[in-house]
């Protein structure tokens, strides 16, 4: 199989493909994964890698340890494509919400050690937040972005609680957030436009919505004290759907990514516009796969987790 390096993106998942044993099998066999994972322990002076690998579900599901064993997970693979494809520099990236930070890691705007550090400090101030804020997402599958915004506005309208669109994930998979109540109400509505699965996500902070307003101050002040290089490469971002190109571009969208919507769809849309046709999902699980074949199921997508799974990659 041919991958052109000139018309391939790297992707990295996001929060909910966590999962106990992520990232043990490659360590086994891959001495640069394993690096990775000893020097995530070391950093944070937790045994990180422990609980990715052993568990138990319910501790890795926490958000602070899903968010740092993601973004360790991720890197992992990548440092292992690295070094076995040094030529296979992709010609952008993109990351689903915490995946972001993988992506910039991949395109060398941040070190793992303070993507690593900075993404601590995010999932310790959501967790902050939802305690003071708590809230829930639903996942409305068969609803299109715009009946969902309608859903939203009406029962915001009608219970006066915040429930907004936290991810566009793909056509037919929208998910909304926001305070019980108001979530209550848009489910009502969406099924009575004829939405029947609607489904609650395992978790009690109300993610890519004001809820989260609480947080933005701490993620901002360990932002500014975060150095962050231009990419080696484009970053398509989840709050512009647009290219990532400069430092400031990078702040300015993992600042606002906390409390707006994760353009995932139109993020897709504007990497295959540009020319990408092949796209590589490194970490856990193959959920923006298969997100991508909703979005075009003219392009190729692959997902790389395990050192078997490289074989796509031979040239």
């Amino acid at each position: 199989m041919s991958i052109d390096p000139n018309t391939t993106a790297f992707l990295f998942p996001g929060q909910g493909s966590q999962r106990a044993g992520m990232g043990h099998a490659l360590a086994k066999k891959d001495s640069h994964a394993a690096q990775v994972f000893a020097r995530a322990d070391e950093i944070l002076g937790v045994a990180l890698s422990k609980l990715c690998w052993e568990g138990p579900a319910d501790l890795i599901n926490e958000t602070e340890n899903a968010q740092r064993g993601l973004l360790t997970h991720s890197v992992a693979v990548l440092r292992a494509i690295q070094a076995r494809y040094p030529h296979l520099q992709p010609a952008c990236a993109a990351g689903h919400s915490l995946g972001e930070y993988s992506a910039l890691v991949a395109a060398g705007a941040l070190t793992f050690e303070d993507a690593l550090l900075l993404v601590q400090e995010r999932g310790l101030a959501m967790k902050q937040a939802g305690e003071l804020n708590p809230g829930e997402m639903l996942a409305a599958l068969g609803a299109d972005i715009a009946m969902a915004e309608q859903a939203c506005l009406q029962a915001s309208q009608q219970t006066g609680k915040i429930v907004v669109i936290a991810n566009d994930n793909c056509p037919g998979q929208v998910v909304i957030s926001g305070e019980r109540e108001a979530i209550a109400a848009a489910a009502e509505i969406l099924q009575g436009a004829g939405v029947r699965k609607l489904i609650p996500l395992a978790v009690t902070i109300a993610g890519h919505s004001p809820l989260l307003n609480p947080a933005q101050a701490r993620l901002n002040h360990a932002l500014s004290n975060t150095p962050v290089q231009h990419p080696a490469f484009p970053i398509i971002g989840n709050v512009s759907a647009a290219p990532l190109e400069t430092a400031a571009d990078i702040r300015t969208d993992l600042s606002a990514q906390l409390t707006s919507r994760v353009r995932w769809t139109e993020s897709m849309q504007a990497m295959i516009t540009g020319g990408i046709d092949t796209f590589i999902e490194l970490g856990p699980g193959a959920v923006l796969s298969s997100m991508l074949k909703r979005i075009d199921r003219s392009v190729r997508s692959f997902s790389i987790d395990t050192t078997e799974s490289f074989s796509v990659l031979d040239l």
